[in-house]
């Protein structure tokens, strides 16, 4: 029937104990990293997940951080070998790391391999890659023997291919997917004190291309125009507030603006 009433599931009790949604990509990077961990001692230590921007790879990987004790490291866009090092260092208890880089690398390693089921994580792997010193992490890899969880955005596996000796020691890669509904039902959950019908999160889902950012600002935005409007459930026919698509905003007609404004003088 045309007619039908859309599904509304109720949010469930708020208990304060989650900060995390069990979203599919957060179980398959957990999965990756349960794989390269877990590998026979002849088997290559490098894990790979890659995917587009906003998909929640690295809410995955912070959360894969909090169940494994990986050290996990975001590497910045001015970051060199150097800085690499010190972070890794840092993230493993060494609260002033010090010396020259290769002093530096010799200290990480030998930090990460008293440790060989501990992961070690570098988000935002792309910009190893593209500033030259990918190589830096295959040494890493290859002389401390723990798990290696490279994290990148979608064109990564393209990029290690080119470096032959760091993309042959990758054991497995994991190519994280856009929020299907049950994702998108999941974070829903996580962020909204009122109930949302299956429809409205559809429209949400779609517009916002599956990404699980999108949708949480979007999410976001439901639950303060609930919280102002006094609404308890939201669907599609009762919703009025925005839906984040990640669109930039159309440029406004200022002279249209000005010209009004202008109009609006003289007449008073």
């Amino acid at each position: 029937m045309s007619d039908a009433i859309p599904k509304i599931k109720p949010p469930p009790p708020r208990t304060g104990s989650s900060n995390f949604a069990a979203l599919k990509n957060v179980s398959g990077f957990r999965e990756l990293v349960a794989r390269v961990t877990d590998r026979a001692p002849s088997l290559p230590n490098i894990g790979v997940m890659h995917g587009r921007s906003g998909d929640g790879k690295t809410y995955a990987s912070i959360y894969a951080q909090n169940k494994t004790r990986a050290i996990r490291v975001e590497v910045g866009d001015t970051w060199t070998r150097k800085t690499l090092l010190t972070a890794i260092l840092r993230e493993g208890g060494v609260a002033r790391p010090q010396g020259s880089i290769p002093e530096l690398a010799e200290q990480a390693i030998a930090m990460l391999a008293e440790e060989p089921k501990r992961p070690l994580f570098i988000d935002e792997a792309d910009k190893v890659v593209d500033k030259g010193y990918a190589e830096l992490m295959r040494e890493i890899a290859m002389s401390s023997n723990v798990p290696v969880l490279l994290i990148g955005e979608e064109a990564l596996p393209q990029k290690l291919a080119r470096i032959e000796r760091l993309h042959n020691r990758v054991l497995a890669w994991f190519g994280a997917e856009p929020c299907d509904l049950e994702d998108a039902r999941k974070l829903a959950d996580l962020l909204l004190p009122v109930a949302i019908s299956d429809d409205l999160l559809e429209d949400i889902r779609i517009q916002g291309d599956g990404r699980a950012r999108r949708i949480a600002t979007s999410l976001d935005g439901v639950s303060q125009w609930a919280r102002n409007a006094g609404a308890k459930e939201v669907t599609r026919a009762n919703y009025a507030g925005p839906i984040y698509t990640g669109e930039p905003p159309k440029a406004r007609a200022s002279r249209l603006i000005v010209a009004r404004s202008a109009k609006s003088g003289r007449a008073a």
